[in-house]
């Protein structure tokens, strides 16, 4: 753990990233908004109210931000992690428009998510850049 935290620490990064603290009560926050949102995308597919369709970006949501940690910080490989990241923000924006016409209040809850993942994104992005070799 401790060679995981060095290697972050070493990285160049933005002026505006914010402290390595604050990701854990974020993430924290979000996986509430996740577990309440997509458990009800989940349930009403597969009791069928809902097509089973629409849990597929859910899904690879999922798979995508799952694997993220063990990309960036297993793997220590910021552009697989950057690619990962854009997925994740792809699939999350396909699941909220495909969950759109169903309940709007999906979508709404999930804002947060979406714009923390947007942030990420960008961050992401920028120290796969800025550690380009």
């Amino acid at each position: 753990m401790s060679n995981t935290s060095s290697w972050y620490s070493r990285l160049r990064k933005p002026s505006w990233s914010p402290p390595a603290w604050l990701f854990g009560p974020v993430w924290a926050f979000l996986y509430i908004i996740i577990i309440m949102t997509f458990g009800t995308v989940f349930y009403k597919a597969f009791t069928g109210q809902w097509s089973l369709l629409i849990t597929l970006p859910f899904v690879l949501n999922l798979i995508f931000n799952f694997t993220f940690t063990p990309l960036q910080f297993g793997l220590q490989n910021n552009l697989l992690a950057a690619i990962d990241i854009v997925l994740i923000l792809g699939t999350l924006i396909w699941a909220l428009v495909s969950v759109w016409s169903y309940a709007h209040w999906i979508v709404y809850i999930n804002i947060p998510y979406l714009l923390w993942v947007s942030f990420a994104t960008t961050l992401q992005l920028t120290i796969t850049y800025l550690n380009w070799k």
